[in-house]
């Protein structure tokens, strides 16, 4: 009996996590449909008439990924990569593009450390894990710190926030509503405190109560860069204080949509401080998808998190053989 119900487990278990794939899979292929739509019908018109990958034809693709906002220099990357393959078959008809180009993006990512993330863990040599959130206003900084506090709190870890983000009263608000929505702690202060205070407090009160994982909001100001890379800095120095391997993570959220704009917070943000890894958020509704790539390319930083709904759950570990199969699947 005992071996039937622990098989029977074992079956409900495979069944749950398949289904929740499955989920999430369709969720993805949802969210970057635009995305799909926008590079699907400009590579349609790329190949009309051609049977076989030419220098017409690749003219024509580059043309394609850089209006997707695949960005100007990754674009020459592919296209490079394709003439080399071309090249060396001798022959490459049009209908195999769409493969090629599934292979040589996936490849992409894989060179830029961006791996296929499957659950919600961290390294456990230490804790808490501490992420420092930085992005300019209205990328959904806030929103993402949210919606990884509920995904992080559902793999069954000790959440704690910190409202780091001093100079903005919504975004303390924000974060608060967020906490109780959620249901994990928030450690903030008045409005103006020191922000590297906050960042103590939270660690402080994080390490006495035995959390697993800190997420720390910042401020999203861009117009002072000098004053940004000291807050940042000082808000590291004092974390080491009570966390000597403080912070673990830096976090840098953009908002897709916004495509090539997307690259510019990106260069500004990594010439201030060191960025381990990218949330790209709003991915549902736009047709400039392409920028993922593109800038985890550029920046050699791995995409962790992309964002593909209002719904807590839509916030995803980014999987980038699920990532370009959505982009570039072709229906049977």
């Amino acid at each position: 009996m005992f071996f039937i119900n622990f098989a029977s487990k074992i079956q409900y278990r495979m069944g749950f996590f398949g289904l929740f794939n499955k989920n999430k899979k369709e969720t993805l292929d949802k969210g970057l449909e635009k995305t799909k739509e926008n590079v699907f019908s400009k590579l349609t018109r790329a190949i009309a008439g051609k049977s076989k990958v030419d220098d017409e034809v690749l003219d024509n693709l580059e043309e394609v990924l850089i209006t997707s906002d695949v960005g100007v220099d990754t674009t020459i990357k592919i296209i490079e990569r394709i003439e080399e393959r071309v090249a060396r078959d001798k022959y490459v008809s049009t209908s195999e593009l769409n493969s090629i180009l599934r292979d040589e993006i996936a490849q992409l990512l894989t060179e830029n450390n961006t791996t296929d993330n499957s659950n919600w863990d961290f390294p456990t040599d230490h804790k808490p894990y501490v992420i420092l959130v930085v992005g300019v206003n209205g990328v959904g900084k806030t929103t993402t710190i949210g919606k990884l506090a509920y995904q992080f709190k559902n793999a069954g870890k000790k959440v704690y926030l910190g409202a780091a983000d001093t100079f903005r009263a919504a975004a303390v608000d924000q974060i608060c509503i967020w906490g109780e929505r959620v249901g994990v702690p928030v450690i903030k202060q008045q409005m103006g405190s020191d922000p590297a205070s906050v960042a103590f407090d939270t660690l402080s009160s994080a390490k006495a109560n035995d959390a697993d994982v800190v997420i720390i909001d910042t401020a999203g100001r861009l117009h002072n860069k000098v004053g940004l890379m000291n807050e940042l800095k000082k808000i590291k120095d004092v974390m080491k204080k009570v966390l000597p391997e403080a912070p673990d993570e830096i976090l840098l959220v953009l908002d897709g949509s916004t495509g090539q704009n997307a690259f510019e917070q990106a260069k500004q943000f990594s010439s201030v401080t060191q960025i381990t890894s990218l949330a790209i958020t709003k991915l549902d509704g736009t047709a400039k998808g392409g920028v993922v790539i593109g800038i985890s390319d550029q920046l050699k930083v791995p995409v962790k998190y992309i964002g593909l709904g209002e719904g807590m759950e839509d916030l995803q570990l980014f999987d980038r053989v699920q990532f370009v199969d959505s982009l570039f699947k072709t229906e049977q």
